[in-house]
């Protein structure tokens, strides 16, 4: 066998074992078939949540994620004007090609992985930051103000 020493072989990449525990709960609480499928969701979302969350919330939530997902959820510059809960998903559905059900599946799935690493009280924090629509895409339910009706 010929093989050209330019091209690196193909792996599949490696990860620290913390975010490998985190791709695991997504791809159980998701149902999806392979590592790969919760990686490519878990990608998407923090990606699109690194455009909408700033401050403490942000630096905090880095912090308690794995390695690789804080720097997926860091390395977006936050969105000048930010988006409410639906219009999120709709965006990620736009940018990952996928449905908008299909996506708040993803988002739904890996919210719930979020939550556990960030804990309640950073996720009410997260929550309080970000526009209408995200407790309910972080299993929580929304709570309208009085008088709001």
């Amino acid at each position: 066998m010929i093989t050209d020493v330019r091209v690196p072989l193909e792996r599949p990449q490696s990860y620290g074992s913390a975010y490998e525990q985190m791709l695991e709960k997504v791809r159980y609480e998701g149902a999806y078939p392979t590592r790969e499928r919760a990686d490519e969701a878990v990608r998407l979302v923090l990606g699109g949540l690194g455009r909408q969350l700033t401050g403490d919330e942000r630096v905090d939530l880095a912090a308690r994620l794995p390695l690789e997902a804080a720097r997926v959820l860091t390395a977006q510059i936050p969105d000048i004007e930010p988006l409410t809960g639906w219009a999120f998903v709709k965006d990620l559905a736009a940018r990952g090609g996928g449905s908008p059900a299909t996506t708040r599946w993803d988002t739904g799935s890996v919210f719930s992985a979020v939550s556990a690493y960030a804990g309640p009280d950073l996720i009410t924090r997260i929550l309080d930051r970000l526009p209408s629509g995200y407790a309910l895409l972080f299993g929580r339910a929304e709570l309208a103000p009085a008088g709001a009706r």
